[in-house]
């Protein structure tokens, strides 16, 4: 059994807006290098959860360590050194339209990148995450010229490529056909195999949640209603676990 501390530990999180109680007394812990899936109807919390996560949003109540640090104790630039760390897949890709590939990919870099890291070149490190999604081709290309599947793999290019320690997917095959969907699964998978990164992934692609999930945590009714594999939750009795299976 792995001893070091989690990664991410959410510990008794509390959330409301107005009469709304989004999170109710949460719980969960991440472990280093697990791709953790965070599955949940639409408006169940998932993206307050990672929003309280990287502190965009702050809880009511409880608390919330990321990396080692309470994220409750830091100051701005603290927040911001710690965010440097965590790559984020958008639903919506993010991309910048009027940049080229290796634009969007330099974008992170000239922002945290110290100066001798720049004066070195981001080129290797810009070849080195297209590389990983399997599209070096790319790189003088539009986004408007490529495809769905491939805008998504340049954006997962993008969230890798200050090689963070924690990676946080919204949504990540949302959009795309079943066979593109695949793709992107089975290449979460195959990230977390090189980089070792610590995930946590939003979905309701049950075909994704199945090939990238190590272990699930059902957000219900506010709470962590349950914490278990996808093949032991898909055996399940429960009605309202049953509900994401039929």
């Amino acid at each position: 059994m792995d001893t070091e501390r989690p990664d991410i530990e959410v510990i008794n999180v509390n959330k409301s807006f107005g009469e709304n109680h989004v999170l109710k007394d949460f719980s969960m812990s991440v472990s280093k290098g697990e791709n953790l899936v965070i599955l949940g109807k639409s408006g169940s919390g998932k993206s307050v959860l990672i929003k309280c996560i990287i502190n965009l949003i702050q809880p009511d109540s409880g608390k919330i360590v990321v990396l080692g640090q309470d994220i409750s104790d830091l100051d701005q630039d603290e927040i911001d050194k710690l965010r440097s760390r965590i790559g984020f897949l958008f639903q919506s890709n993010a991309l910048y339209d009027s940049m080229t590939v290796r634009e969007n990919l330099e974008f992170p870099l000239r922002r945290h990148w110290t100066r001798e890291q720049r004066q070195k070149g981001a080129e290797p490190a810009v070849k080195e995450a297209l590389e990983d999604v399997g599209l070096a081709h790319t790189i003088d290309m539009m986004p408007a010229e490529l495809s769905g599947g491939m805008r998504k793999r340049i954006a997962l290019a993008r969230s890798l490529i200050l090689k963070p320690d924690l990676i946080l997917y919204d949504e990540p095959t949302t959009g795309l056909d079943p066979a593109t969907a695949r793709e992107i699964s089975e290449l979460m998978v195959s990230v977390q195999e090189k980089y070792k990164a610590t995930s946590v992934i939003i979905s309701h692609d049950m075909n994704c949640i199945r090939i990238t999930s190590n272990r699930v945590i059902m957000l219900i009714d506010g709470r962590c209603y349950a914490n278990d594999t996808f093949e032991n939750l898909k055996l399940s009795k429960d009605p309202k676990i049953r509900e994401f299976f039929d």
